[in-house]
């Protein structure tokens, strides 16, 4: 769950948490609370932090530093951040990366690379004027996080009567007169010192401006590194909240044991790797073009640091009592989760201004390059060329189901880019740098890539757990659009309770007999197969007796009934088994394997929903809308929706793109890549994204389909809300599985 995701960043975070453990344990800074709201950092911890190279890992290195990029730091001071160390370590690195995005800064780094501390100053009532070859600066800035103490002050003042300029310059701890005078104020973060600084006509000479500072730069340091410590703070309170629910006892059993403490501490997790996720997006936008970084700053900046402030507010509501004392450290979290948010203006500034950049541009997730695996991509795109050259005769399905492949698929099928992922020789074994350059190989050309619908979830299921015959009957057609495929588990009295199902099948000569009925089966109207859980053996535990079978469709007993949803569509079915005769040759694997293959079946479709492209409340809708005006309340009201939504979207695509990334480097799979936190990340955001459309919709909200889509498209969110395993099913299997909450 660390922002670390390869072996060299790994070992920096393990470094830097055991030196803040070390060097400044909680309990020693409690003790000098006063201190650090005066701004005094006692001497042995500065200096220890400085010979350890800490300030200075991303200063070039001619001034001493590692020059190790945005994303490193940010490991180090989300490590930092866990620990809660104290002083002005945040502001002294934040303000050492805007001077060294000056194209003047090196005087300023050379001191700051020294071991000097440092903040920086902002806000809206500093005016700079010019005055000769220099400047005056007047006005007040905002409360400034370790301005009191700081020996070096970088300065943004706006710049009078030019709209968006700024003038950035420098002030030294030594220019304190009666020009510019540092005030302190009660900080509520009690582990840093808090002021405001007042500009009386200061004069700002030539050498002490900071010349080409790109606005997009420092806002995306500025805000990365808050988002760090933030990511941080979701990473103790996760810890401190698991650590407390396994052993409080009450009523005689843990607390952890409480389903309701359970989902609680659940949602935690998926909060945490959310803010982790999308925190690393923005750390990676260092090295994009300008408006990448402004995107995936504002990104951060709403939905990092509120995240925080929620992630804390959990943390001390399940510690019950012992959490709201003045002695548990929870608050302390707490309050610098709060510090860190004001610090960067407001949810409502951010979401206004995601939603007019994402007006403009979109976030790009693409992890490979032009020059990425050439041989690949020239292989790749003879291929699609020639498939470019055959006719467009794919037959398209009437519902979700996808369409029946003809030459162009057989032709992709034959050299595995129907589906590359899959081993050989069904695919190319393809991993996720090789799936990026295909997938781009294919939208240079403008081929949208096969789909296969529920196939795709069970085709690795027969790969993994069929054998020969069943592989050489079903993959293959699979992959050449020949056959359909839907699933028939969930039943009217189990649901999500797969291991309770009660259809039934009895041996007889050849084959099996079942008999049951299935529910909420997409695709079944036009699916050639099904794959099939019945009970096999009801004399042994409940998971042991479920067989995994293949079932024709057209089989004899058979029978498919359409369930209309509230959108009064057709999306899902009812299938009814009377006496369907199954040989044994379709059987996958063996009689009571049933519960184990399905799980390899589960694990696909729920990874395949949570990286899939974003549906219910899509920023489309919400830009269609805004083009059109047909909304409620003012436009800045229907930007914020945007940005909040945009924002959702982002951090959906943060956590696939993360998790590959991560896998890439070597990485164990871990808690980010866990299907179900994507998944339940997926539904809720789509929850949340699709009720903010409606509620700018007015009184628009009661006109139907098709006039007015958007309502409907809030009617249709509980298929994702249900499909895989509702979010609650996913927060059992997040708290037992993943964070061993006890049962």
């Amino acid at each position: 769950m660390s922002l670390a995701v390869d072996a060299d960043q790994r070992a920096l975070a393990e470094s830097v948490a055991a030196f803040a453990h070390k060097i400044a344990p909680l309990a020693q800074t409690r003790e000098h609370l006063a201190d650090y709201a005066e701004g005094m950092m006692p001497t042995d911890i500065w200096r220890a932090l400085c010979e350890q190279g800490l300030h200075a890992l991303h200063l070039p290195a001619a001034f001493g530093g590692d020059e190790c990029g945005l994303a490193t730091l940010a490991v180090a001071v989300e490590q930092l951040s866990t620990a809660l160390f104290p002083g002005p370590y945040l502001s002294t690195v934040t303000a050492s990366a805007l001077a060294m995005a000056a194209a003047n800064g090196e005087p300023l780094l050379a001191e700051f690379a020294a071991g000097l501390s440092g903040a920086v100053a902002t806000g809206p009532d500093l005016r700079a004027t010019p005055a000769g070859a220099g400047w005056v600066v007047s006005g007040v800035s905002d409360p400034v996080p370790g301005l009191p103490g700081a020996r070096r002050i970088v300065v943004r003042a706006a710049v009078e009567g030019d709209s968006g300029a700024s003038l950035w310059f420098w002030v030294s701890a030594a220019d304190a007169a009666a020009s510019v005078q540092v005030v302190g104020a009660e900080a509520v973060d009690l582990t840093r010192s808090l002021g405001h600084a007042e500009f009386d006509a200061y004069p700002v000479d030539a050498q002490r401006v900071l010349d080409g500072i790109d606005p997009a730069v420092a806002h995306l340091w500025m805000t990365t590194l808050a988002a760090a410590e933030a990511t941080g703070i979701c990473r103790w309170c996760l810890d401190t909240t698991v650590e407390y629910v396994r052993v409080r006892e009450q009523f005689g059993r843990p607390i952890g044991s409480f389903q309701a403490v359970q989902h609680k501490t659940a949602r935690m997790l998926v909060r945490a790797e959310v803010a982790t996720a999308a925190t690393w997006d923005a750390a990676r936008a260092e090295t994009q073009a300008h408006d990448q970084r402004f995107l995936a700053a504002a990104s951060a900046a709403l939905t990092v640091l509120p995240a925080a402030i929620d992630q804390a507010v959990d943390c001390v509501s399940l510690l019950g009592g012992i959490g709201f004392t003045w002695e548990h450290d929870a608050h302390l979290y707490w309050r610098r989760a709060i510090a860190l948010a004001a610090g960067a203006g407001g949810e409502d500034a951010a979401a206004r201004e995601l939603g007019e950049r994402s007006l403009v541009a979109d976030r790009d997730f693409s992890f490979v390059t032009a020059g990425t695996l050439p041989e690949l991509r020239a292989t790749v795109g003879a291929v699609l060329d020639e498939v470019m050259a055959l006719p467009d005769d794919e037959i398209p399905a009437a519902g979700w189901a996808p369409a029946r492949g003809a030459s162009r698929r057989a032709r992709l099928a034959a050299d595995g880019l129907v589906a590359p992922h899959y081993p050989s020789p069904y695919g190319l074994g393809a991993g996720p740098a090789e799936q990026a350059v295909i997938a781009e190989e294919f939208a240079r050309r403008g081929l949208a890539q096969p789909e296969l619908g529920i196939g795709a979830w069970i085709l690795p299921t027969l790969i993994e757990h069929g054998d020969a015959g069943q592989r050489a009957r079903f993959v293959v057609d699979t992959l050449l659009g020949k056959i359909i495929w839907c699933q028939l588990f969930s039943e009217p009295g189990a649901g999500s309770d797969l291991a309770g199902l009660s259809t039934a099948a009895r041996k007889v000569e050849g084959g099996w007999v079942i008999t049951g009925q299935k529910v909420w089966n997409s695709q079944a109207q036009e699916a050639d197969w099904a794959v099939c859980l019945a009970r096999t053996d009801a004399t042994v535990p409940k998971h042991a007796g479920l067989t995994y079978f293949l079932i024709a469709m057209d089989a004899t007993g058979v029978e498919v009934r359409p369930l209309r949803q509230v959108t009064g569509i057709w999306e899902f079915n009812e299938v009814f088994l009377n006496e369907v005769f199954v040989p044994d040759s379709q059987v996958v694997a063996q009689p009571g394997d049933g519960w184990r293959i399905a799980v390899t079946t589960l694990g696909n479709e729920r990874l395949a929903m949570g990286s899939a492209t974003f549906g219910h409340g899509s920023s489309t809708l919400v830009r269609r809308l805004l083009e059109s005006g047909d909304h409620t309340g003012t436009r800045d009201d229907a930007l914020r929706v945007l940005g909040r939504n945009v924002a959702l979207e982002l951090s959906v695509a943060a956590l696939t793109l993360r998790n590959a990334m991560t896998r890439m480097n070597g990485a164990a799979d871990g808690n980010s890549s866990s299907n179900s936190v994507r998944k339940v990340w997926h539904a809720l955001a789509q929850r949340d994204a699709s009720r903010a459309l409606v509620s700018i919709l007015g009184p628009r909200a009661a006109v139907g389909h098709p006039e007015q889509p958007y309502t409907f498209d809030f009617l249709g969110l509980p298929a994702i809300l249900f499909g895989g395993g509702t979010v609650e099913i996913q927060l059992d299997i997040i708290a037992r599985r993943v964070l061993s909450l006890p049962r």
